[in-house]
């Protein structure tokens, strides 16, 4: 079976389309982020739990 290579150049979209996916984009973004910073809080948390005390030698 051979390959084909195939090269997009254009794509045709209604602008009021593209503004309704990018809110869904944007609202589909929300719980990702949230998670992030609960990640990165919980991990700075306990990093700073065993290298706070560093300062104070």
């Amino acid at each position: 079976m051979d390959k084909q290579e195939v090269v997009v150049v254009d794509i045709k979209m209604p602008f009021s389309s593209m503004v309704v996916f990018m809110v869904k984009w944007v609202i589909a973004s929300i719980p990702a982020i949230l998670i992030l910073v609960m990640l990165f809080g919980f991990a700075s948390a306990l990093l700073g739990g065993f290298f706070g005390g560093f300062g104070r030698m």
